[in-house]
């Protein structure tokens, strides 16, 4: 099953908005996550070591996680996932197909 982890071992209930965008070559591409009220800010006991993308392939990493503050207190998190090559395209797309399905997720083309 597909999931996302901040903290390994620990996976996140909230279920993130995905914003892609791919360059016209198909050779690079980007996916924004955007997370509201992550479980990952309010278990304080563990550090946010990076975005953790976790399905029967294997693990996608990245390092890029921001925390989104309101009024000093933790709102919510932005992780960037950069995409260098057209397999990492259709790598990240397998991964996001299965936590899709996982988490009821639905696309829409804007």
């Amino acid at each position: 099953m597909a999931k996302i982890q901040f903290s390994r071992g620990t996976d996140e209930d909230s279920v993130p908005e995905v914003r892609l965008t791919r360059s016209k070559s198909g050779s690079q591409g980007r996916a924004t996550f955007i997370f509201e009220n992550p479980k990952a800010l309010t278990t304080s006991t563990e550090d946010i070591t990076g975005m953790y993308m976790i399905d029967e392939e294997g693990e996608i990493i990245t390092r890029e996680v921001k925390a989104k503050f309101i009024n000093g207190q933790p709102a919510g998190l932005e992780a960037l996932y950069l995409m260098k090559s057209a397999e990492e395209w259709e790598r990240f797309m397998r991964f996001m197909e299965r936590y899709s399905e996982a988490k009821g997720l639905g696309f829409n083309k804007a």
